[in-house]
């Protein structure tokens, strides 16, 4: 198998790091070999944060270059639009129908783009996902992320108890019935 490559993209405090070890460790418990790196940026003051995975039977390294990303996965519909270069010309978007403003739109210095979605939509193979919604009907606002990994693992014909036995693993024991929940409604919806 060839090296495949993910990137994780969304705004501090969305989960998208806690989203990428669990996909790490689906890929490596997969007989995968993996390399993550992160990029935090302001992240805890609302700012973008970016994972990027790279697996398959040798990686050497865990950077993922401009146009040679298979998936991307955008908690928010513009850090998806911002991150399209880092795509192939035939990959594909994973992209929740979420806005959070950003600091020079909430000073208003900016304006929030228009039509986000269906610029990336025109761009490229595009999967929307109600993340928000779902993880509300799932119990918990919070899982969001885990919701997207559901919409990821069926983009990527990923068999789910694969990724239960990581929720499991990973999550707190109080949090993994409602997490595994939003997998599920992620991956059926």
């Amino acid at each position: 198998m060839s090296v495949k490559n993910i990137m994780l993209v969304g705004v501090g405090g969305q989960g998208t790091i806690t989203a990428s070890k669990l996909l790490t460790n689906v890929l490596m418990d997969a007989g995968h070999d993996v390399k993550m790196s992160e990029i935090h940026g302001m992240s805890q003051r609302g700012g973008s944060v970016s994972s990027q995975i790279r697996y398959g039977e040798n990686v050497a390294c865990p950077v993922i270059e401009l146009g040679s990303a298979d998936l991307l996965v955008a908690f928010e519909k513009l850090e998806g639009l911002r991150n399209l270069a880092y795509l192939k010309t035939d990959g594909a978007v994973v992209v929740n129908d979420f806005r959070i403003d950003p600091v020079g739109v909430l000073a208003q210095t900016a304006e929030y783009p228009p039509n986000v979605i269906e610029r990336i939509a025109r761009c490229v193979d595009t999967t929307v996902v109600a993340a928000y919604d779902l993880a509300l009907e799932a119990g918990e606002a919070m899982t969001m992320n885990v919701v997207l990994l559901g919409a990821l693992a069926k983009r990527m014909e990923m068999a789910p108890d694969e990724w239960e036995d990581a929720i499991k693993k990973n999550i707190k024991p109080n949090y993994v019935d409602v997490n595994l929940r939003a997998f599920h409604l992620g991956y059926t919806n």
